[in-house]
């Protein structure tokens, strides 16, 4: 009886090492899986971030030129340029082309695997945004409110919040400039909690139709945008949730969409 129960014992041990052997395979396999995903989804992200830094760049480079027409009118007519007025112009040209070069660095860094975290608080994050699409807004008759409950501070990836809530803010435009809404409206909302700080953009361009509602963030998804990757939110949840150990979540509210991003305070 008990050489049976050795030899059972013998037998279950092989047949553990086996199947240990095929669930070693099998997450390799996995594995491998994710890696060719991520690999297709980082290339058409590194698509979709070219044609980002072609959009963002097209506000400022309009800024510069606003910059300069009055002046140069004031030169060709032979008027006085007040020293003030010319200083203001330099100052608002640094900061542009500052911007500018600060978001090569950023879509060159978005990618990389060694980042450094920063702290930061989030209203500074919405007035970088609001600097380079604040004149794009106002020309297609989007009114942008901006309600501080709270002002936190985050350990975080600066340049990449920064990207997501420049994504967002751009989704929304896009919503309301497609389905041409009356009176379109954007909502920037920063408050917090005990734990995190929770900043929501919201719209009132219909919400979204999609159903389930989370779909929006698998990757290749696009919902009526002809042009679309669906790269945009895939990677945006991915910066939030992976990066930051924060949350991105989509909801209908009123009458539009609602994004809220929370992520742990400093």
């Amino acid at each position: 009886m008990k050489q049976t129960s050795l030899e059972d014992f013998m037998e279950l041990e092989e047949q553990n090492k086996e199947l240990e052997k095929l669930v070693s395979i099998e997450v390799e396999k996995n594995r491998q899986k994710d890696e060719i995903m991520f690999q297709q989804n980082k290339m058409a992200a590194m698509g979709e971030m070219l044609n980002n830094i072609a959009h963002q760049w097209r506000q400022p480079l309009m800024e510069i030129s606003a910059l300069f027409i009055p002046l140069e009118a004031k030169i060709n007519y032979e008027k006085k340029i007040d020293n003030k007025e010319l200083l203001e112009a330099i100052h608002s040209l640094n900061d542009i082309t500052k911007y500018m070069s600060n978001t090569i660095d950023d879509f060159k860094d978005f990618f990389a695997t060694e980042k450094q975290k920063t702290e930061f608080r989030l209203s500074e994050q919405i007035n970088l945004s609001m600097g380079i699409l604040s004149s794009g807004l106002k020309k297609d008759g989007i009114q942008l409110e901006i309600i501080i409950k709270k002002n936190p501070i985050i350990y975080a990836y600066k340049n990449e919040y920064t990207q997501v809530l420049l994504n967002l803010i751009n989704n929304a435009k896009d919503e309301l400039i497609q389905k041409k809404i009356k009176d379109p409206k954007i909502i920037i909302t920063l408050s917090s909690d005990s734990l995190n700080a929770i900043l929501s953009v919201e719209d009132n361009a219909g919400g979204i139709k999609v159903k389930p509602i989370e779909n929006i963030f698998k990757p290749f998804f696009t919902y009526g945008k002809k042009n679309g990757t669906g790269i945009g939110l895939f990677m945006a949840k991915l910066i939030i949730e992976n990066n930051m150990n924060g949350k991105l979540l989509a909801a209908n509210k009123n009458s539009g969409a609602i994004f809220k991003i929370t992520t742990p305070k400093k």
